[in-house]
């Protein structure tokens, strides 16, 4: 199976072949992907170099001449060094465009914390107007990266991550999915953290949701799942823990709850080690997120 990267250049190498209203800037990473693209749209592939600021201002020069641009680096290089350029070039501006980020929360554990971004989400989560994608499978990157960028002028962050659940679910970039059904509280489980949720989750009494479009948070889901009565949600994201509290806490208003945000700690992990080692520091793996679960929900 290839991976949510390797997607996203085949899937965006075809498209610029047949959309000329799309651009594609790159801060070197992914380069070597892209080079056959490049040849043949050389005015609509670009590389700025390792300068990541440059990399969304030119994405926003070209949305304001009529372009849909697709942004790609790092999360880390994407979201948080040049979050003054998101702002400005596409919030203030009013212009938009797509960033498509690699290596989320701890993908490239050697890389150390430069390289990781655990707070990208909350962060657009300051600024107006953001769809945020955060596809759990390479199948599902491709769906929700041809969903956003035929998304007209709106501005959309896709978040692929070298984690992936072993199979796709069905999504379309507006609706959660009700995975199982129970009684007795409530899951969401977010992208590539499913797989995980439902071992952590077998044989308990809850309803799992999946999420693979974060922002806008799909309340009425919610709500339908919690029911009127009193309800306890579990928040399992694979950023920053209780990023999407708010968004749920705002969906049950009306009614008496309690939620839990599981996801990646504030603390950072100054020994990388692998991939698997990091989920499991965070709590994220099948055997803790069961064990916090229940203790949550007894």
């Amino acid at each position: 199976m290839d991976t949510m990267r390797e997607r996203f250049v085949s899937v965006t190498s075809q498209l610029l072949d047949e959309d000329p209203r799309l651009a594609l800037v790159l801060a070197e990473i992914t380069m070597d992907g892209f080079r056959p693209a490049r040849e043949r749209h050389p005015d609509r592939v670009l590389n700025v170099g390792i300068r990541e600021q440059l990399l969304v201002g030119v994405g926003g020069g070209l949305a304001l001449t009529g372009l849909r641009p697709i942004m790609h680096t790092f999360a880390s290089f994407l979201v948080e060094r040049p979050f003054e350029q998101v702002k400005l070039d596409f919030g203030h501006q009013g212009t938009g465009g797509v960033l498509v980020s690699a290596a989320a929360s701890y993908d490239w554990p050697a890389g150390g914390f430069t390289h990781m971004a655990p707070g990208d989400v909350a962060l657009l989560d300051t600024l107006d107007g953001w769809t945020v994608h955060v596809p759990g499978h390479p199948d599902e990157a491709e769906a929700l990266l041809r969903h956003a960028y035929a998304a007209g002028d709106d501005r959309v962050y896709v978040r692929l991550s070298a984690l992936s659940n072993g199979a796709p679910r069905p999504v379309d970039g507006l609706r959660t999915e009700t995975v199982r059904e129970g009684g007795s509280g409530v899951v969401v489980a977010v992208g590539p953290m499913l797989d995980n949720v439902l071992a952590a989750t077998e044989g308990l009494d809850v309803t799992v949701l999946y999420a693979a479009t974060v922002r806008p948070f799909d309340g009425a889901a919610l709500r339908t799942a919690a029911g009127r009565a009193a309800a306890d949600v579990v928040l399992v994201e694979p950023y920053l823990a209780g990023t999407s509290a708010g968004a749920a806490a705002e969906a049950l208003v009306d009614v008496p709850h309690r939620v839990l945000g599981l996801g990646v700690g504030r603390a950072e992990l100054r020994r990388y080690g692998t991939v698997d080692e990091h989920t499991a520091a965070h709590g994220l793996d099948a055997r803790s997120l069961r064990e916090r679960i229940t203790a949550f929900l007894r």
